[in-house]
């Protein structure tokens, strides 16, 4: 319509959408279907959670799956979203549940299920991108889990913009959690992540769901990580490590075992760290190269951890201990594909360092746990007493610790080793 029958005024008139009537006209209020409930009088018991067949992740969920919750998993292409999404109703057959796939056809998703193996009885496949149509077909189906792969393909009718932009995604997420605690159904969504690592869509999208689980690691080697980032059920820095295989993801109860050194005795620029990440301690090897540089300005690379935090060390090794590596190369790398964060590793990564500036070898039965601070001192490390077991019961003779750390030194089955500050690590660990 041109011109306005109103005010004949031309290219005025701007399309909207139509307010939906209320059911009541008048001056009389509609009574809300939700009142207040006082605080005191809403039943605080423990909510039976739903097991997904696998330890790990019932470990990192926080003991199950909470009915009714919205569960975000998010990682790069290719590291195993779907897999894992998929062996969740293969390997929990008692569960009813509905697999919308928007990227995939029926045909596709069986032919992975076929690799993967599991009990498919009670698994639906719908390949559907629109989002009305999916929740029409869950109301219908009542499942007792849902599985949205992925979010970013989903659209809703009647939202100007494309599937995937942002717009969409906080309708499709939005909906998603109505539906989930409306029905109790909880929902597994899938995410894409950018470039950057970061899950695709607005920052909304984690603040809406219950739970963050992220896949960490390089998608071309065996080991996965899942990292829960969010959880509103239980602890926010909970880890589980899987092996990909041609049948799936397979648990690694153990970590440790995988993650020590796997190389002949006797090699220079290697250290072992005791990490505790979340509720879980474990022990991997932390590995440095230092060279002299090639190009004359000094270089420096690393793999899994912050490379800030690496020039730091670098500048309390050359500050407070006088060794002098501004002219040489430095490269880190932390085995198995991890993503360190924990300061603990500080002292594993001195170390690792200036045995390969020694080209001195340490002992394979020797590991470190300790923050480095910018004055020199190495400081306590939460829960010693962890990291110090988990040594002893992969067999390592010696562990190095803080001085201030409270815990007993007089163990039987391992050596504790308490040094004060970097001089005295080197003067310890490296003195014939």
């Amino acid at each position: 319509m041109g011109q306005c029958p109103a005010c004949k005024e031309w290219n005025t008139v701007v399309e909207a959408p139509a307010a939906a009537s209320p059911a009541h006209k008048g001056s009389v209020t509609q009574t809300p279907a939700n009142r207040p409930v006082a605080l005191k009088d809403v039943d605080s018991s423990a909510e039976a959670r739903i097991s997904l067949g696998s330890a790990e992740v019932d470990r990192i969920l926080g003991g199950g799956l909470v009915p009714g919750s919205l569960v975000l998993l998010g990682g790069e292409p290719g590291i195993g979203k779907s897999t894992l999404s998929l062996q969740i109703p293969l390997r929990c057959p008692q569960l009813r549940t509905l697999y919308v796939s928007g990227e995939e056809s029926e045909r596709q998703v069986k032919m992975r299920a076929d690799r993967l193996g599991g009990d498919a009885s009670n698994c639906t496949i719908y390949a559907e991108t629109l989002l009305d149509n999916v929740l029409e077909q869950a109301r219908t189906m009542m499942p007792q889990l849902m599985v949205i792969d992925s979010v970013q393909t989903m659209y809703v009718e009647g939202v100007e913009s494309t599937a995937g932009s942002v717009t969409q995604i906080k309708e499709v997420a939005a909906r998603l959690l109505r539906f989930a605690k409306e029905t109790r159904v909880p929902v597994i969504l899938i995410g894409h992540i950018t470039k950057d690592g970061y899950i695709a869509g607005p920052k909304i999208l984690e603040h809406i769901v219950d739970v963050v689980l992220q896949f960490e690691g390089e998608n071309r080697g065996a080991y996965r990580v899942i990292r829960s980032i969010k959880n509103r059920f239980g602890s926010t820095s909970e880890l589980a490590v899987f092996e990909m295989s041609g049948s799936g993801l397979q648990e690694v109860s153990n970590p440790s075992e995988l993650l020590v050194p796997m190389h002949e005795q006797g090699l220079s620029g290697t250290a072992v760290c005791a990490l505790l990440d979340g509720n879980r301690s474990f022990l991997f090897e932390v590995q440095a190269l230092v060279s002299s540089a090639a190009y004359g300005t000094a270089q420096r690379s690393a793999t899994g951890f912050d490379v800030r935090r690496l020039n730091m060390l670098l500048a309390v090794l050359e500050r407070r201990a006088g060794f002098h590596l501004s002219a040489k190369d430095v490269f880190l790398n932390m085995a198995g594909g991890l993503k360190i964060t924990d300061p603990a590793c500080d002292l594993a990564v001195i170390a690792a360092v200036l045995s390969s500036n020694f080209d001195f070898s340490i002992p394979s039965d020797v590991c470190f746990a300790g923050e480095v601070g910018l004055s020199g001192e190495i400081r306590p490390v939460s829960q010693a007493d962890r990291r110090v077991g988990e040594a002893a019961r992969l067999g390592f003779k010696k562990i190095y610790l803080s001085t201030y750390c409270s815990i007993e030194t007089d163990r039987q089955d391992i050596r504790v080793v308490k040094v004060a500050d970097v001089p005295s690590l080197v003067k310890t660990l490296f003195s014939k």
